[in-house]
């Protein structure tokens, strides 16, 4: 059996599989997120505490006695997020290394220490991401630098915890302009001892130690793998193994990977090796859109999600022509502007809370679109949406996800496709199959399909036309 965790931005996520697939339990742990202004920060031990507390719930629901016969624990996480770690797994009662506070992937702090880094990487590195945020630690927080002992991701931190061994996963081939060598440190005056060795998805990151393994009740000797960052997980787990093939990652954030047989080069857009070689990962990712949904909600006091979406529902196609364009945090693919702000255009004296609601939904689904029409723009083809994630449960988005792009939209038996796409790396970790095509094709199922309905077609191509009048 293998116990498989992600760590999202809002939901601790985690569950229990044999190795055909079959999902034995899984629990799930809301998370917080303190955010003002440019910050958004998480506390890190709430996530070692939701990785202890979903043990119990996992062991119930899969009617096991222990963990004795977990024989890997495979891990992702939300990311680019910034942890800066203080010091080694200290106490032998509970799990626990001393950090600060993470930086998320939405934390905008760095902004202006993107250009200092993308002229050492040699292209444009968005402020989210680790290296912006380093510099700006050394730059404004000193003091905090030189108490750092090393910088580590999200999954990184729960699996340091767990072994006691510091690393850095390193996602694949083409990432490098994100990451940093030691040639980019030395150049950016960063301690090159304050950066752990990489390792890659499917490696181990040690076992887990046997203090741990007496605390919690796993068997000694049980490897911690890699399972990389949550969209190289979520790719698997939807079964996106071919060309034309895209899986859509739907929750508080949005990506979209398209597999393609060959790299793409294109600034508005990340290209980088796909998990089933020899295939390539053309990869866009929108900020909020879950993200704007639970904005959305909690500004015209909606009570929750659902009440939210029954709202929408009595909205009209088009939302009475007004046109949101969602970025509540700047955007990444494909304006890559970290100052760009959301915003409402067709206000009229007919706009009513139902179709503010509707256009944040219609929003999102045009800010997919947008990254399609570049994808599609190189030249490559998309002919299937897998969607996953959180918002993958709501037929209605995915609806309008499908008419809006045109697209059929695909959605997996198990939405949390980061979950299966961990199974599927565990498994072939241990040798349980022999490539990543053949163990997703065994774990993973489809369950619905939405085609588009080409009745909307020309409401949406006019609404997408404001759209981009107004993105920037």
């Amino acid at each position: 059996m293998l116990l498989t965790v992600d760590i999202g931005t809002s939901t601790f996520k985690s569950a229990i599989w044999n190795f055909n697939g079959k999902l034995l339990s899984s629990f799930f742990i809301p998370l917080t997120v303190k955010s003002g202004g440019e910050k958004h920060e998480a506390d890190p031990s709430l996530w070692l505490n939701a990785f202890e507390n979903s043990l119990k719930q996992l062991l119930i629901k899969a009617k096991l006695k222990n963990l004795k016969n977990i024989e890997a624990v495979v891990i992702s996480g939300n990311g680019p997020s910034l942890v800066p770690v203080l010091g080694i797994p200290e106490n032998k009662t509970r799990l626990h290394v001393p950090a600060k506070d993470a930086r998320l992937w939405l934390d905008r702090r760095a902004v202006n220490y993107q250009k200092s880094v993308s002229d050492v990487m040699g292209g444009f590195v968005d402020s989210c991401f680790f290296l912006p945020k380093i510099l700006f630690i050394k730059n404004e927080e000193n003091e905090l630098y030189d108490k750092t002992k090393c910088f580590i991701g999200c999954p990184e931190y729960l699996a340091y915890a767990l072994t006691g061994e510091a690393k850095t996963v390193f996602p694949c081939e083409g990432f490098d302009r994100w990451f940093w060598n030691n040639g980019a440190l030395n150049s950016l005056g960063l301690d090159q001892e304050k950066f752990p060795d990489f390792i890659q998805p499917g490696d181990r990151f040690g076992m887990i130690s046997g203090d741990v393994c007496d605390l919690l009740g796993f068997a000694h000797n049980t490897p911690v793998i890699s399972g990389g960052p949550d969209f190289f997980a979520a790719i698997l787990g939807s079964g996106v193994t071919k060309p034309q093939e895209a899986c859509d990652r739907s929750g508080s954030s949005e990506g979209i990977n398209l597999c393609t047989k060959n790299r793409i080069t294109d600034n508005k857009l990340m290209s980088y090796r796909h998990p089933v070689r020899p295939f390539w990962n053309l990869s866009g990712t929108i900020n909020t859109a879950g993200k704007a949904i639970e904005w959305g909600t909690g500004l015209f006091g909606f009570s929750d999600f659902d009440d939210f979406i029954k709202s929408a529902k009595n909205s009209k196609t088009g939302s009475g022509g007004l046109v949101f364009n969602p970025y509540l945090a700047g955007e990444r693919a494909p304006i890559w502007n970290p100052s760009a702000r959301a915003n409402w255009s067709g206000i009229n004296l007919s706009s009513a809370r139902n179709d503010f609601a509707n256009s944040i939904l219609e929003g999102v689904c045009f800010a997919v679109k947008d990254v399609i029409n570049v994808m599609e723009g190189t030249g490559e083809k998309i002919n299937e949406l897998r969607v996953t994630g959180k918002l993958s449960n709501c037929g209605y988005l995915n609806q309008i996800k499908a008419d809006i792009t045109g697209i059929k939209v695909i959605t997996a038996a198990n939405k949390e496709a980061e979950l299966s796409g961990l199974a599927v790396i565990g498994a072939v970790s241990l040798g349980k199959y022999s490539s990543y095509k053949e163990a997703s094709s065994k774990i993973v199922k489809t369950d619905k399909i939405y085609e588009p309905e080409i009745k909307n077609s020309d409401i949406y191509n006019n609404l997408f036309i404001k759209y981009l009048q107004k993105k920037e």
